[in-house]
């Protein structure tokens, strides 16, 4: 990255997929030990799990589309995604079809089918290298959204 002008990172679109969390914490309310099973913390603790799944990306120029996910996201669920909202995304953010596609590593961004729809559909795939920092900045998005909601 270091031999890429500064305005590289124009075109480069973001993509991840978050867990928001509706209703309060992910079970902070185990604090004290053996009250797991008093009435109030059974209640707290089902309201603390429903959560959404929210996939999206961004570039330097704005948020693309967001996309609320029923059910368990794997690498079909996932492709399908890419192929409804990715382009799209580009076209809307000003980047059009010359943008550097950014995803982690996470296994179903590796899936052989994600990797073979995004050799033949994306412009460029920057490629992260394995065991690095998590570098990819719709985590701050992520985080913002989480406290909004």
């Amino acid at each position: 990255m270091l031999n890429k002008p500064e305005t590289y990172g124009n075109n480069v679109l973001f993509a991840d997929e978050s867990k928001l969390n509706i209703f309060g914490s992910y079970g902070s309310i185990m604090e004290k030990k053996n009250v797991e099973l008093n009435p109030e913390n059974l209640e707290q603790l089902s309201m603390a799990v429903e959560v959404s799944l929210c996939g999206g990306c961004m570039s330097a120029s704005g948020l693309g589309n967001l996309v609320v996910i029923d059910g368990i996201m794997n690498n079909a669920l996932y492709l399908n995604i890419l192929r409804d909202n990715l382009k799209i995304s580009a076209e809307n953010l000003g980047i059009g079809n010359n943008y550097v596609f950014y995803q982690d590593n996470d296994p179903k961004h590796m899936a052989l089918n994600v990797r073979l729809w995004c050799l033949y559909n994306c412009p460029q795939n920057l490629k992260t290298p394995t065991q690095s920092p998590y570098l990819n900045p719709i985590e701050h998005i992520w985080r913002e959204l989480e406290v909004r909601v």
